[in-house]
Parts: structure tokens; C-alpha cells; sequence
């Protein structure tokens, strides 16, 4: 055991904190319950969703309307300091997590949330965010919501949580270094999207030739898309011997990037398999995932639910073509779609979409800027992922007292 710290039924914490019951430091109650016609216009109100994805709410972070009598907005009101638990979750992993109410403005709260009002003044506001998601309390709120079918947590389960809590200089320190990582990956956030919409407006103009890069004044062409690309129509059968293809199936794009975040073999499925080549462009065809899009580094193959797009000859190189299909205009045409189960892309319609074609020249500069503007972003979303990491490996340290702040 090291000097200065001592073990308890939840784990092992600095002598100088205090293990807690939450009942000593909040009073519980579940919230309201409203006729299905009351929703969408009155007060705000939280529901399971922003307690999920947020550990301080503001009211602006709360979408969700309910109408109710005075006498329910008075019973059922949320307050600054008031701490919300998520009561049911399909997930172990999601069942019990809390927000703290950081805002002034009038809100209640839903049937699926339960409200820890503070009783005293032990628990910092900022800090009640972060210290109820730190690791020592969500273990034990996972084991006390397992279910059969769904995870759940009551009343009761909260009193029973035994919450370490330091001293509130330590308590408001804490707060302050994860908040100063919150507001990091924040702002790197609001420049990914700033970077996205500069993008956006560049592929509008560069695609389209409203802009031209400069050196190039050579006429564009308007080609229907079938005229410029073909699709690839070759299957194999994944279960014949030593079927070790490398296989893309639509889990491993990620939505949106353009990027690969793995791969499989095609031994591993029973089903046909597209073929693809090295500089064919895949494309989600359903319309679920009409957004995920690969500039193939290799041969390999992928399932029929991904059209494979070929150059034809060399009148548009694979670069200007993978940039194409990512286009808002090019997505919405190839959301006509067909099938009532899992509709999908209809060829028939993607292949009479108008693609303005400069010479391959002109089209290989604009692919440049274009790719050079993904990597920036790409760039911003690796270290937002970092710094959740870090973030993360910082809650588990700093909460559970093995790094103390001086």
C-alpha cells in the first residue's frame, strides 16, 4: 500500500479523502411523466439522451419541450448544482451516467432521468460533473444496474453508491485541469467544422469551375456520370479454398472521411464479393451510408451493398472522381433510391448525373487542394481523438486520487 493512501470496499484512495453515500450528499427524485400530446411545445425538459452524451449541461445543450401544470414545473424544476442520472439504458456501459445543471435558466426533467438535488455544500459544482463519471463510481453503478433485458438504476441503487470525495480546494483543481481539456478539444472541434465549410464552399467552386486555379483556362466539358465512369460488375465466391482477398465492408469506411479503419479477408464471409482495383472508388449504395466513400489503395473486394466506380479510359483521373462523389449534390442524387427494406442507390439515376469535367491537368490541380484540405481535417480529428484519450487517462488518474494536484 503506498504511504498516504488506504483501501476500501470500492478501491484503494488517498487517507485524507472521504468515501461518501451519495444519500449524504444529495436527496433523490424521479421525474415527470407527461401525455404523449405534451411534448413538443412548453419548457425544456431533460430526457436520457443529453445526460448521456454531456457531463455539464447548459439549456441550450436540452432540445426537448414538455407542456406542464405549475404545481409539475415547481415539483420537477432543475436548478444550478442539481446532478441528473440516467435511469435506463440498453447498454451496461451507459446505465447511471450524470450531468450536472451548470445554467440559471428554467428546465425540468423526464420520466427516464432521476435528480440528485444537493443537500449540502461538500460536492463542487464543476467538479459533481466529472467526479460521477469517474471510474471508482461508474463500477459500481454498472454492477448494481445489470437487467435481464435492459440496465437500470432506482433511488435506492443511487443511495447505496459510495462516492471518494477530496477536500474542495482538490475537488475545484481537478474541475479546472479537466475542464481546461474539455474546452481544447471544444475549440478543435469548432475548427473542424470551420475547416468542413471551407472545404464545402471550395468543392462548389472548384468542381463546378466557378473558380479556376491559376494556369488553367482550357473549356470545361458536362458529361453524363455513366459516360466517365463504369461500374465494376466482377463477384467471387469467398468460400472456395484459400479465398484470403483483402475485403472492405462498410464498417470499416468511416462515415463522412473517406478513410479506411480496417479491413477483413473475404474467407471470413459467406456471401459474393464485389471485386475491386486499385484507384476504384467505392461508395456505399445504401441509403444509410450513402456517405462512406474509399479511393481504393489496392485490389481487393467488398460487399454488393458498395458500387464500384471505375474510371473509363482517361478521360477523369481517380483523385477528381473520388472528390466528386463526396459532394452534397452528388449524395443527394444517389438518395433516389429503390427497395422498401434497405433501399439503395438507383444506377439508373446516378448514372444521368451531369459531372463538369476540366482537362486531366486542371483535374489532378483541383484533386490536390481538395486532398491537401482533407488531410488538414484529418489532421484536427486525430488530435481531438488524442485528446480525449488523454482526457480520458486523466479521469482515471486524477479521480481515483493516483495523481494528486498540488
Amino acid at each position: 500500500m503506498p504511504v498516504g493512501y488506504e483501501r476500501t470496499d470500492i478501491g484503494v484512495i488517498p487517507d485524507d479523502w472521504d468515501l461518501v453515500p451519495l444519500s449524504a450528499l444529495m436527496q433523490f427524485q424521479n421525474g415527470a411523466n407527461a401525455d404523449k400530446s405534451a411534448y413538443g411545445i412548453g419548457i425544456p425538459f431533460i430526457n436520457v439522451l443529453e445526460v448521456i452524451t454531456k457531463s455539464h449541461l447548459l439549456s441550450k445543450d436540452i432540445p426537448g419541450l414538455v407542456t406542464l401544470s405549475k404545481r409539475a414545473v415547481d415539483s420537477y424544476s432543475i436548478r444550478r448544482g442539481d446532478v441528473v442520472f440516467n435511469r435506463t439504458s440498453e447498454t451496461q456501459d451507459e446505465v447511471g451516467l450524470a450531468a450536472v445543471y451548470i445554467d440559471d435558466k428554467p428546465v425540468v426533467f423526464g420520466g427516464f432521468v432521476i435528480r440528485g438535488r444537493p443537500i449540502n455544500n461538500r460536492l463542487d459544482i464543476d467538479f459533481a460533473g466529472y467526479g460521477l463519471r469517474g471510474p471508482l463510481i461508474r463500477t459500481q453503478l454498472i454492477a448494481l444496474g445489470q437487467g435481464a433485458i435492459r440496465a437500470n438504476v432506482g433511488q435506492s441503487d443511487l443511495k447505496q453508491v459510495w462516492f471518494p470525495l477530496p477536500q474542495l480546494p482538490e475537488q475545484r483543481a481537478v474541475a479546472q485541469a479537466l475542464s481546461d481539456t474539455d474546452a481544447l478539444i471544444e475549440s478543435l472541434r469548432q475548427l473542424i467544422i470551420k475547416k468542413r465549410e471551407l472545404k464545402r464552399g471550395a468543392m462548389q467552386e472548384l468542381l463546378t469551375g466557378e473558380t479556376r486555379l491559376p494556369g488553367f483556362i482550357g473549356k470545361w466539358e458536362v458529361k453524363p456520370f455513366a459516360e466517365i465512369v463504369r461500374l465494376r460488375r466482377d463477384r467471387i465466391d469467398p468460400r472456395r479454398p484459400s479465398s484470403q482477398e483483402f475485403c472492405v465492408e462498410l464498417e470499416h469506411i468511416e462515415s463522412g472521411t473517406g478513410f479506411l479503419s480496417g479491413h477483413t479477408t473475404a474467407s471470413n464471409s459467406i456471401s459474393l464479393k464485389s471485386v475491386f482495383k486499385k484507384n476504384d472508388v467505392l461508395f456505399g449504395k445504401l441509403r444509410s451510408y450513402l456517405r462512406k466513400f474509399w479511393l481504393a489503395t489496392r485490389d481487393g473486394v467488398c460487399p454488393p451493398e458498395i458500387w464500384v466506380f471505375a474510371s473509363v479510359a482517361c478521360s477523369i483521373i481517380p483523385e477528381f472522381l473520388f472528390q466528386i462523389v463526396t459532394t452534397d449534390q452528388f449524395i443527394e442524387v444517389s438518395s433516389s433510391a429503390y427497395g422498401t427494406h434497405m433501399p439503395r442507390s438507383d444506377w439508373n439515376v446516378i448514372k444521368n448525373y451531369e459531372v463538369h469535367l476540366p482537362p486531366v491537368e486542371e483535374q489532378a490541380a483541383i484533386a490536390e487542394v481538395l486532398s491537401e484540405m482533407d488531410v488538414e481535417i484529418t489532421t484536427l480529428e486525430a488530435k481531438v481523438a488524442k485528446t480525449r484519450q488523454l482526457k480520458q487517462g486523466m479521469m482515471q488518474e486524477l479521480l481515483t486520487g493516483r495523481t494528486r494536484l498540488t
